[in-house]
């Protein structure tokens, strides 16, 4: 089977294609065809090695995978003795990070937890942009973010898959959205119905003046202080991801600010494919969908990492595997 082979940490230009050994499932695993993966923080952080701390976890001096990739959609080809949640034929979708990596590739087995049947209203491109984005977007606002009806919501990052799916989670909430971000994604996303935009090459939006009930965070590059400030009394600040020294100021003085003001800061540790049944019903309702950057094919991930790398992608970024 051909797949995008990551042998060392370097630049995405580094990946090349190969034909590897086709996989046979375990007990517990399935054989899926995947016919259609997504780009993500993790493959960006994983081909390059970089933030460092993340080799603990990938390997110190090369990769301990051979091939990226955590969100698919496919059909299960073959599966093992002990599954008894699919079947042959079945289509299925998933973010597969807890239980391992390798989507970039024509056939992955993985366990069958890592998956959910796919809607069969849902095509392939659709389902797999879903998963990963969406599950934090909904457990960041409406988990740890406890959105209520009417509030000022800011999104951070609004241009890509989390902070797209978050606007129309918000929209659900009837919340007033502010999206923060740069370049033509702003055209994209007045289209899309943020209320506000700000340009953040232009626009500090932790220094305007300007006050919400909740922020979503996909970037996380001010220190927590800065956050404070454009937080109403009570307020919420999530981040699902950025800089990780940024994320460790958070760590260490969020305890300290929820005993000393009344104001929330918090990181959400993703539960893959958690809520999935909530984000299905609202697909299916036509209240969410996916904006796809895409579908491009398998031999151009590696563009499509330097792509997402550069901040140019507009929703989820997709790769159709024929």
């Amino acid at each position: 089977m051909k797949a995008i082979v990551l042998n060392r940490y370097g630049s995405p230009e580094d990946l090349q294609v190969q034909d590897i050994p086709k996989p046979s499932p375990a007990a517990h695993e399935v054989l899926v065809k995947i016919h259609a993966t997504a780009i993500n923080d993790y493959d960006w952080s994983i081909v390059r090695g970089k933030p460092y701390l993340y080799r603990l976890m990938f390997g110190l001096r090369r990769p301990k995978m051979p091939v990226a990739g955590m969100e698919l959609a496919g059909v299960v080809e073959a599966v093992g003795d002990q599954v008894s949640q699919f079947q042959v034929g079945d289509a299925v979708y998933g973010d597969t990070s807890e239980y391992g990596f390798g989507t970039f590739a024509e056939y992955m087995c993985i366990h069958e937890k890592a998956l959910i049947l796919k809607p069969n209203e849902m095509s392939f491109e659709q389902a797999t942009a879903i998963p990963h984005a969406a599950a934090l977007a909904y457990q960041g606002l409406v988990d740890a973010g406890q959105i209520k009806s009417g509030q000022r919501v800011l999104i951070n990052g609004a241009g890509g898959g989390v902070g797209t799916f978050g606007l129309q989670i918000a929209k659900t909430y009837g919340a007033e959205v502010t999206g923060v971000d740069t370049g033509d994604k702003l055209q994209r996303m007045r289209a899309l119905g943020f209320d506000q935009v700000i340009d953040y090459k232009k626009v500090d939006f932790t220094k305007t003046g300007q006050r919400y009930d909740l922020i979503l965070d996909a970037k996380t590059k001010h220190a927590p202080r800065a956050y404070l400030r454009v937080l109403h009394p009570e307020g919420r600040y999530v981040t699902v991801g950025g800089d990780l020294h940024r994320l460790l100021q958070l760590v260490v003085s969020k305890a300290w600010i929820a005993r000393t003001t009344k104001k929330h800061l918090q990181i959400v540790a993703l539960k893959a494919n958690k809520d999935l049944d909530k984000i299905n019903a609202l697909f299916a309702a036509g209240i969410i969908k996916p904006l796809i950057d895409g579908p491009y094919p398998l031999e151009k991930i590696p563009w499509a990492i330097s792509y997402f790398g550069a901040g140019q992608h507009h929703g989820k970024v997709v790769i159709a595997i024929k």
